[in-house]
């Protein structure tokens, strides 16, 4: 049976598809720039990277031309890439050991397990932050040392001061030495290697999750290792977005030892914290609540299993889950 995670304490949201009223305002925010020449190549170590074209065949994924007729997206021979905002380049306070970061999260067992990808429906939600802080709901793999941490993130995050406003937007992380000298948001750095057209990597919810409403609007994010190449790659729904090059890590190529799913907040200076999942505590009905549903994994084998409850514990700074 799927099993399902209610974030408890703050409130945050995720991604789905773009509404078609929507669609231009959102191509704004984006540059068209020529796939070779966007800021994955300018990582001394992917100089000479050749772009991966097919992916693992147990898949079900869109082909790269295949395009729905109210979408708009970037011509051939290009991707998009968010317009990065002044003043934000250096700003990386993911680490753990950064003060006033609130969690509550579900996570693997440390038993020796490695995993190759994991995935999970994502309820969508708004919330309204202050400039300096961010809350997020997203899942994590990662494998290494604390000092050597390879770490992927994504998912969904309300974070005014990466973007300049406090709309919900995808988005995504990485780190290959425990947030030391590498990694950052989404293309800021070189590493994320985007493959597809249309505009998905820090691109706002057009439709989110209505408290009390009768419906509950979901994304559906994954990131799996490729068998072939090794590389992570990342979808949405059924879309290759992109990936994060095998080069880029030492551990993760072994695969994830640590599979997190959950939510992520950061308070502003005045040690106020923002909201996490939709800002309500978890009730009975969980459809009220901020939550992950049909949560999976990739075993070692590159098999989708679900997430087994008995090899998995909770973590939370306030435990108020309902299994």
């Amino acid at each position: 049976m799927s099993l399902h995670l209610v974030l408890c304490l703050f409130s945050y949201l995720l991604l789905t598809q773009v509404a078609e009223g929507n669609i231009d305002s959102i191509l704004k925010d984006f540059d068209c720039v020529d796939i070779y020449k966007q800021p994955a190549f300018q990582h001394p170590l992917l100089k000479h990277h050749k772009i991966q074209e097919k992916f693992s065949s147990n898949e079900k994924l869109k082909r790269k031309d295949e395009y729905q007729p109210n979408e708009k997206y970037c011509p051939k021979g290009t991707v998009p890439i968010l317009r990065q905002r002044n003043g934000t380049e250096s700003f990386h306070p993911d680490t753990v050991e950064y003060p006033g970061q609130h969690f509550a999260v579900l996570e693997n067992m440390l038993d020796g397990s490695i995993y190759r990808g994991a995935d999970a429906l994502i309820s969508l939600h708004n919330l309204t932050l202050l400039n300096n802080q961010y809350s997020k709901d997203q899942i994590w793999l990662e494998n290494g040392p604390r000092d050597q941490l390879n770490s992927i993130q994504f998912g969904l995050a309300v974070h005014p001061r990466l973007y300049g406003d406090s709309l919900t937007r995808f988005t995504i992380y990485w780190t290959g030495d425990g947030y030391k000298r590498t990694g950052c948001y989404n293309t800021k750095c070189p590493g994320f290697v985007i493959v597809s057209r249309v505009p998905l990597i820090g691109t706002i919810f057009a439709d989110t999750s209505v408290y009390g409403g009768n419906e509950t609007v979901y994304t559906n994010p994954k990131v799996f290792q490729d068998g072939f190449s090794g590389n992570w790659i990342l979808r949405i729904f059924d879309r290759v977005v992109g990936y994060w090059p095998k080069e880029l890590f030492t551990h993760l190529n072994k695969g994830a030892s640590l599979v997190r799913f959950g939510g992520n907040t950061f308070p502003s200076p005045d040690g106020f914290s923002p909201p996490m999942g939709n800002g309500y505590f978890p009730s009975h009905d969980f459809y009220k609540s901020s939550h992950f549903s049909k949560v999976k994994v990739k075993n070692s084998n590159y098999e989708t299993i679900d997430f087994e409850k008995q090899r998995t514990r909770r973590y939370a700074d306030s435990y108020q889950f309902i299994d």
